[in-house]
């Protein structure tokens, strides 16, 4: 019961790698608010997790809004006391394609969820994790855009890049707080986002060390010890978790 009389925030909650890490934290004691776009998922999760013993409400919204991630923050002090950690997970892949192909649009749409969605949730929830004596924030990041460059995911890889920087300077600016900032960086995981075409997996797995592609769950574990105390002297880390995909040449 590592987060027990914690409260955390989880983004990206209806699916997933959000919803895996959402009922883990649950079953280890945290009173968890949960953020996504889909209502009926949200609100599925929280009664599982509510039938399992645990405790969770939920707020549907858009992670590009600045509103939504102070409503978030206000959820979790009016329904829980406060707040302890976050787990930034939302995002998306965008339309893929070469960048000179590639829409302003499409490049607009993605930052904003994967870069812009970070900055929103941290400018509300560092203030309310210092009031509470201090606590953890993870961004979830990606193995593109860090060690690799594929194809198509300029917009994508540029986003989650930028993750880390802001990561690092979070950790330094408010890690005399006692706030930790870290980045978390999944390989190829089994979410819908992954969709099921068969050939894709066939080639995703074979860029992975282990030849296989994560699972939901194996991922959320990942998050867990970085928002947990178990990775106290843990901050402005990109940590991976990839299966060594990349340090994977054959």
């Amino acid at each position: 019961m590592r987060f027990a009389g914690k409260t955390a925030i989880v983004t990206g909650a209806s699916s997933g790698i959000g919803a895996a890490a959402a009922r883990l934290l649950a079953a280890e004691g945290a009173a968890v608010v949960l953020g996504a776009r889909r209502e009926a998922l949200l609100n599925d999760l929280a009664e599982e997790i509510a039938g399992e013993g645990g405790q969770a409400v939920w707020l549907a919204g858009d992670v590009r809004d600045e509103r939504y991630a102070e409503a978030l923050v206000r959820l979790a002090a009016s329904t829980f006391g406060g707040l302890d950690a976050a787990f930034n997970n939302a995002g998306t892949l965008g339309d893929l394609g070469p960048v000179p192909d590639m829409t302003a649009a499409t490049w607009q749409e993605v930052i904003a969820v994967n870069l812009t969605s970070a900055f929103y949730g941290a400018k509300h929830q560092i203030p309310a994790i210092k009031a509470k004596g201090g606590g953890a924030i993870l961004f979830t990041s990606s193995f593109v855009g860090h060690r690799i460059g594929l194809p198509g995911m300029g917009a994508y890889a540029a986003s989650k890049a930028g993750l880390i920087g802001l990561t690092q300077v979070l950790a330094a600016e408010h890690g005399p707080e006692g706030i930790r900032v870290n980045s978390l960086l999944p390989g190829g995981t089994k979410t819908p986002m992954a969709g099921d075409d068969a050939a894709f997996h066939e080639f995703v797995e074979g860029i992975h060390a282990l030849k296989r592609m994560a699972e939901a769950e194996e991922i959320a574990k990942t998050a867990l010890f970085l928002l947990s105390d178990s990775a106290s002297f843990v901050t402005g880390s990109a940590l991976l978790a990839d299966g060594g995909c990349s340090i994977t040449k054959t």
